[in-house]
């Protein structure tokens, strides 16, 4: 029941206060932490101060094995500029704007952590809701739900003029991506223990990854990183199985 209400509130929150800028073209910068906001609220109501204290630090939890620094870091670059070189093989290549200006990589990267995504939705769709979703089901079912809600979630960007990114995706392509990129998440999340500090920052390398290489900007860049991303998910479920996406004994929270 609490799962339900999570996402209801989740989806409620964000996209009543999307609703200004589809209509209107006017943001309210509070509507992307819907999947925080309800995650919060509802860790409060049940487990009180102490709980919500909990969720939070689990945003430092830096205690996990440092090897899986490099999937979380170099992964999501790998595939999305082998995918933006794959694509500027048969066509011209679009303008890469950080050649010009490198140095705004670092910056972009704190700017996007903070009010790009990853802060606004990883307590919520991880934190929260995967633990609770893996208490029944296993880690790729588990993922493949995250990964649909997930992608619905985005719905309202794709009708709002500034959101080009949105603009020049399909739909359906756009939460065949959530889905597949949700079980990295869920090998990542699992790996190191359940940090939300780890999936913080896989979400911020990828986000970072499409502001640095302008695959949306080509014709096939964006099928080659669903290619990519389907020849990844196929590696990690078959060396480290579906049922977990772990290998050998790492505690995941029971939420």
């Amino acid at each position: 029941m609490t799962l339900r209400l999570f996402f209801v509130i989740a989806f409620a929150w964000s996209w009543l206060f999307w609703m200004p800028e589809v209509l209107w073209d006017f943001s309210l910068y509070v509507a992307p932490f819907g999947p925080t906001v309800a995650a919060f609220l509802l860790t409060y109501m049940k487990e009180g101060r102490n709980g919500a204290k909990e969720l939070l630090k689990r945003a430092l939890d830096f205690s996990f094995r440092k090897i899986w620094l490099v999937p979380i870091f170099l992964l999501m670059p790998a595939i999305v500029g082998l995918s933006f070189l794959l694509a500027i093989l048969s066509e011209p290549a679009p303008e890469i704007a950080v050649l010009s200006q490198p140095w705004v990589i670092i910056p972009a990267f704190f700017y996007i952590l903070f009010l790009g995504g990853p802060l606004q939705e990883e307590f919520g769709w991880r934190g929260y809701a995967l633990d609770r979703l893996q208490m029944n089901y296993n880690a790729l079912v588990s993922s493949v739900i995250i990964g649909v809600a997930w992608g619905l979630w985005h719905l309202p960007l794709f009708f709002m003029q500034r959101q080009e990114l949105y603009y020049n995706i399909p739909i359906w392509d756009f939460i065949l991506g959530t889905i597949f990129f949700s079980m990295i998440f869920t090998w990542i999340y699992n790996n190191t223990g359940g940090s939300i500090l780890a999936v913080l920052l896989l979400h911020t390398t990828g986000n970072l990854s499409h502001f640095i290489f302008p695959v949306v900007a080509t014709t096939w860049g964006g099928l080659y990183s669903l290619i990519l991303n389907v020849i990844v998910v196929v590696v990690i479920l078959k060396i480290w199985g579906a049922k977990r996406m772990v290998r050998g004994e790492v505690k995941i929270p029971s939420g």
